[in-house]
């Protein structure tokens, strides 16, 4: 079975690097300010003229309150008028760029991310999807993957209702833990009863998918706390779960110097977190699909997995990475054929930028042939725990092993430590090695040097 996992700590141990988690290749420590909005024009020309489907990313960066262990790109403000300036901006930036595309490629992938989308009031909410539906082909049929993520503070009935009128057919759920030590800790105090009342009211207007995210790792946590946590989730059935690792970065990410790293766990008891919650998951039903992801035999991720054809982007793994990816808002990520390319990250500077009439694209990168290619052998592993080289070899036109030829004594002691087994033809993540699966890809990586290694998390 594909969801097959054998833990060993001693290869966890060896293995367990800081490294990319692969959204992207390459990753976006290698953008640079040399690409800018001429590049983007230039590659939502080929897309249109390859007609290719889409996948839109609104990135809605307000928060009322700070999670300490955030790391995401928010503006924390309790007035809610500070949204209606950004909204005049990116609506801007979403007439600016779909002119540039043809009205009639379908936007098979729809996703709010933040922040908390939900920020907006159910006014700005309407405005928002109606300027997006007339400049982008957005489908009416309920086809579409139109997701947003939830704060289940800032939800109720009425508002899943509007979110479901207004298309959105999945949502993701941030809950991290259910214990009130662990919430304060992180000043993040969010009721079992808050987050079942949207979950319910999700599943009576037919959502079709409901994803929660968990974080082990939380100061106060400890592996018998988390695993009441993640019992509870069990038992509210969610489609899909994430369970990230929290990476304690306080030089990087100001919210994060108000936690006291005394009442952080151990790495051992961060292990024992992670073993435990596999376990229960794997009990309860859950394929592991991989990266910290866990879905239902019956959902889409797992389907895909099943059937080898799962992709990953910027929004985790999908069944839509054939679509080009536009990143509307501060700070977001699009991917146009080979152009990656990303908004600047700072709120004033895309509000001023746009309001001059000019997209504030900031820093980027266009992929060469050898990022395309290991960028597919990456998705292969990553995506399928397996590689054909014959594949790589038909669609590139090299000799795998010529091509990999310094790379094979890596492989090959991760063949002798149980992590793949490497013959002739193919590479196959063993059971052992999926959960370091980050650590296999990272061997094909060209770009990442020991000094880089210290901006990402670790691998477990």
């Amino acid at each position: 079975m594909l969801d097959a996992i054998r833990w060993d700590t001693d290869l966890i141990r060896r293995y367990d690097l800081a490294g990319p988690r692969y959204t992207s290749y390459p990753t976006a420590v290698q953008f640079n300010s040399q690409v800018g909005t001429f590049d983007l024009f230039h590659a939502l020309r080929d897309s249109r003229k390859a007609q290719r489907p889409l996948s839109l990313y609104v990135h809605v960066p307000f928060c009322a309150n700070i999670c300490y262990y955030c790391a995401c790109n928010k503006v924390i403000t309790k007035d809610r008028g500070r949204a209606q300036p950004y909204l005049q901006r990116l609506e801007q930036e979403i007439q600016l760029i779909a002119c540039h595309l043809d009205p009639t490629q379908k936007v098979e992938q729809l996703h709010f991310g933040g922040g908390t989308p939900t920020f907006l009031s159910h006014v700005e909410l309407r405005q928002l999807m109606a300027h997006l539906r007339k400049h982008f082909n957005l489908l009416n049929d309920d086809s579409g993957d139109y997701g947003i993520e939830i704060d289940p503070r800032e939800a109720d009935w009425s508002t899943m209702g509007l979110l479901r009128e207004l298309g959105f057919n999945r949502v993701s759920i941030g809950l991290q833990d259910l214990d009130p030590a662990v919430q304060r800790a992180v000043n993040r105090l969010q009721s079992l009863e808050e987050t079942r009342a949207v979950i319910d009211a999700a599943r009576t207007l037919q959502f079709r998918s409901i994803n929660i995210d968990l974080i082990y790792g939380l100061p106060r946590q400890t592996p018998e706390n988390f695993a009441r946590t993640v019992e509870e989730v069990i038992n509210l059935q969610p489609d899909r779960l994430s369970v990230f690792n929290y990476a304690h970065l306080p030089e990087r990410f100001m919210p994060q110097r108000r936690i006291n790293s005394n009442e952080l766990p151990t790495p051992a008891q961060k292990l024992e977190m992670l073993q435990r919650t596999i376990e229960q998951l794997i009990s309860a039903g859950y394929r592991y699909i991989g990266m910290d992801h866990f879905a239902l035999p019956d959902d889409e991720l797992a389907i895909a997995q099943e059937e080898s054809t799962l992709q990953r982007n910027f929004q985790g793994y999908t069944t839509h990475g054939h679509c080009d990816l536009i990143g509307l808002g501060v700070s977001a990520i699009s991917q146009i054929g080979d152009l990656y390319c990303q908004n600047s990250s700072d709120l004033n500077h895309y509000q001023n930028t746009l309001a001059s009439m000019q997209l504030a694209t900031s820093r980027g990168l266009l992929c060469n042939a050898d990022d395309r290619l290991r960028r597919a052998v990456i998705q292969q592993l990553i995506c399928n725990f397996s590689l054909e080289f014959c594949d790589i070899e038909q669609a590139f036109n090299i000799d795998f092993q010529g091509y990999f030829g310094e790379l094979w004594p890596q492989l090959q002691d991760m063949a002798k430590d149980g992590l793949i087994e490497l013959d002739r033809d193919r590479i196959t993540i063993l059971p052992a090695g999926r959960l370091l699966v980050r650590s296999v890809c990272m061997v094909f990586d060209a770009y990442l040097e020991q000094h880089s290694r210290q901006r990402f998390s670790r691998v477990i």
